[in-house]
């Protein structure tokens, strides 16, 4: 058995669940961890100087949590995938399993909607400026990461990362 992470990351709703749940509708033997599933109760999220609450912080987010629910999928991503009631599509002797791990801070730990809605100004006077020191202490830790161009359309940037992991999942299987 082979196992593939793919992780897609990037700046709040920026269309890492739309592209995560496009390629594990064409990946076989794939699950997603979204790290929005690991968020805390909203009323321990610190607030800021502005009124912000701190949601684009590690300390928002359970990730012992998150990173407990990736280590059972590493050991036996089989077993984890029959755990969640999710269908394998396997052939013996071939099989890939493929974690795609999403989320806004996935690379910094080693398209969310608000309710209520966002305060005017949270994007540009928080969001925005979080998310560019978070891309540069990801890019500091981090090798490898393939940038998308955001401009480009969602079946395009949808195409190359499924070309890219198919690729990894062929080479995997040794049919390079």
């Amino acid at each position: 058995m082979r196992t593939l992470v793919v992780g897609i990351g990037g700046m709040t709703n920026g269309g890492k669940s739309t592209m995560s749940s496009s390629l594990h509708l064409r990946i076989p033997n794939s699950c997603i961890i979204a790290q929005d599933a690991f968020f805390k109760d909203d009323s321990v999220i610190a607030v800021d100087s502005n009124g912000f609450k701190q949601y684009d912080v590690l300390d928002a987010l359970h990730m012992d949590r998150m990173m407990s629910k990736i280590e059972s999928w590493r050991k036996d991503p089989g077993s984890f995938l029959a755990s969640q009631s999710l269908r394998t599509q396997c052939s013996v002797g071939e099989e890939v399993f493929v974690l795609i791990v999403e989320g806004f801070l996935i690379f910094n730990y080693g398209s969310r909607v608000y309710t209520p809605p966002d305060l005017p100004g949270y994007f540009d006077g928080y969001v925005w400026p979080r998310y560019l020191k978070n891309r540069q202490e990801m890019e500091d830790m981090v090798s490898d990461i393939v940038f998308l161009d955001g401009l480009k359309s969602k079946e395009d940037l949808l195409d190359y990362v499924y070309g890219d992991v198919t690729m990894e999942i062929q080479s995997l299987m040794g049919k390079d």
